[in-house]
């Protein structure tokens, strides 16, 4: 796919492609209807759209908005892109598959980035900010028979969003993981995150997981 990100928008990486691949390897029902909530360049969004789904896409940027109606248009795709918080514009409907690649990076701060290119990835002490939000508010968006899939790094937990998601009544598993080398900002953090217990002397690579979670009939 040709993708455009601009200045402050998430590119897609390894977690992007991992998530995608997950994506196309799920069993869709014809027309689909697919939400991908914090859609940055809105990769997964076309993706899903290319396999014939009826996609709605979410990010709290209106620089991440514009730019995933770019992509789609550039993608000869219809995708709704909407500007709003997580799930709030579509908290009235249902979706047969969920995706979402969250900002999941442990920060310093306790509190999300209000601007800037760091709210693309920093989720707060834990990682979580956003990750619990996700595994809250996202079964009640998910038709009987709907998965979520959702990517982060282990680095922020993936007991607890097994186990939330357990809690909320879904069907979860780990379906793939992917060891990739640190980035520039885990790498500007490798001092802080052994600080924390989240790295051993030497560590250079994290592990990312993409985690499934079906609502059962």
């Amino acid at each position: 796919m040709r993708l455009i990100a601009f200045p402050g928008v998430y590119s897609p990486q390894d977690d992007t492609a991992l998530l995608t691949g997950a994506l196309l390897r799920e069993a869709l029902p014809p027309a689909a209807r697919v939400l991908d909530v914090g859609t940055g360049s809105g990769a997964l969004a076309v993706a899903a759209a290319l396999r014939g789904a009826r996609v709605t896409a979410v990010d709290i940027s209106w620089t991440a908005v514009w730019t995933a109606r770019l992509n789609a248009r550039l993608a000869r795709r219809r995708i709704r892109v909407l500007r709003g918080d997580l799930t709030a514009p579509v908290a009235e409907r249902t979706f047969d598959l969920i995706v979402s690649n969250p900002p999941y990076v442990p920060s310093p701060l306790d509190t999300l980035p209000r601007r800037g290119r760091a709210r693309a990835w920093d989720a707060g002490r834990d990682g979580r900010l956003v990750l619990d939000r996700i595994c809250r508010e996202v079964p009640r968006l998910l038709a009987p028979g709907g998965v979520l899939l959702v990517v982060h790094s282990a680095l922020s937990g993936e007991a607890p969003t097994l186990a939330n998601l357990r809690q909320a009544g879904l069907r979860v598993q780990t379906l793939e993981r992917a060891v990739v080398r640190f980035g520039p900002v885990l790498r500007s953090r490798k001092s802080w995150l052994r600080s924390r217990g989240l790295l051993r002397p030497g560590d250079d690579a994290e592990e990312l997981v993409v985690i499934r979670a079906e609502r059962t009939r």
